[in-house]
């Protein structure tokens, strides 16, 4: 299906207003574009330590919604551009313009399927739950997943440093904290491994759905596994549903999180307890370093795959 993409161009300070106004007259959404750098807030959020080298804000934004292609929008349009002349007598909405572009409609959530492929992390083969495994290879288990709108594929370094970290550590009947669990693929591993149990947390409620269907695809028995949606640095009393005495927590976050998630982890985990913390950048190794040692936790281990780094420490 085609769309006609129409783009205001307007001011950072104006952004809400013309998004509220557009909103007002009918008009479903709107994409928003300008050099404004992330709040710490926003950069909490998102799984990534280090962000695009912005231009500079000059305070230009551009404001984009589509309108159904072939359809005569002129009485909409119209309207759009009564309204911005309205604005300009108490706000600066700078140029006002509006630009048409057409553009086909694309099925975002699902097209980056088609570059998720099975691949194998030391003899375990993860699949995506819609691609066949490949034959004549033998595997010490698979992993199917499919992660939704949720962070874990297995193939970013970050999850594979920690796929190594259980391997390598895990026994038979431990119970695992996964905190910022995503799709669930390290929870899931960890019960492929021999875990007696694994907890989920991550502060995005979606994952909760998406962390269940892959256990389900996995054939995990429910009493196995749990996953809660909350905030285990804040809220105390979400820590307390979360539970303590775990054998392993393993936390494939990023380090601005893992640094002050790691006072915490003492009271989740058993005497002789594993902390896995990985998704940290190489240059943020130091920091995470001193902040997990500050937490009582002894260094056992430091790994490093391409630019990141995780850190094995226990209790």
């Amino acid at each position: 299906m085609k769309w006609d993409k129409f783009t205001v161009k307007t001011t950072t300070g104006a952004e809400d207003v013309v998004s509220s106004m557009l909103a007002d007259l009918g008009v479903e959404g709107v994409q928003i574009e300008d050099n404004v750098p992330l709040s710490a807030e926003e950069k909490e959020k998102m799984f990534i330590d280090i962000l695009p080298e912005l231009p500079p804000d000059e305070g230009i934004a551009y404001l984009s919604f589509f309108l159904e292609s072939g359809k005569d929008h002129a009485k909409l349009l119209r309207q759009v551009r009564e309204e911005l002349d309205g604005l300009r007598g108490f706000l600066d909405i700078g140029e006002g313009s509006i630009t048409q572009d057409e553009t086909e409609d694309a099925d975002w959530i699902n097209n980056w399927k088609q570059y998720f492929k099975p691949f194998s992390i030391d003899g375990i083969l993860v699949k995506p739950t819609w691609e066949e495994a490949p034959k004549g290879q033998d595997y010490r288990f698979i992993v199917e997943i499919d992660p939704g709108t949720s962070f874990g594929t297995g193939k970013h370094e970050t999850t594979q440093l920690c796929i190594r970290q259980l391997m390598k550590r895990l026994r038979p009947g431990d119970d695992v904290l996964d905190v910022g669990c995503g799709s669930g693929i390290l929870s899931l591993i960890s019960l492929k491994l021999g875990a007696g149990s694994a907890t989920g947390v991550d502060i995005d409620k979606i994952c909760m759905a998406d962390a269940g269907k892959n256990m389900q695809a996995n054939h995990i028995p429910p009493e196995q596994y749990r996953f809660l949606h909350g905030d285990l640095i804040r809220d105390e009393a979400f820590r307390a549903k979360a539970g303590t005495d775990y054998d392993i927590v393993v936390a494939n976050i990023l380090a601005d999180v893992v640094i002050p998630l790691s006072p915490v982890v003492p009271g989740l985990l058993k005497e002789g307890g594993l902390y896995v913390a990985s998704g940290i950048i190489d240059f943020k190794e130091e920091e995470v370093r001193r902040a997990v040692e500050a937490a009582g936790l002894k260094i056992l281990e430091i790994c490093r795959q391409g630019e990141w780094v995780s850190v094995t420490a226990g209790k």
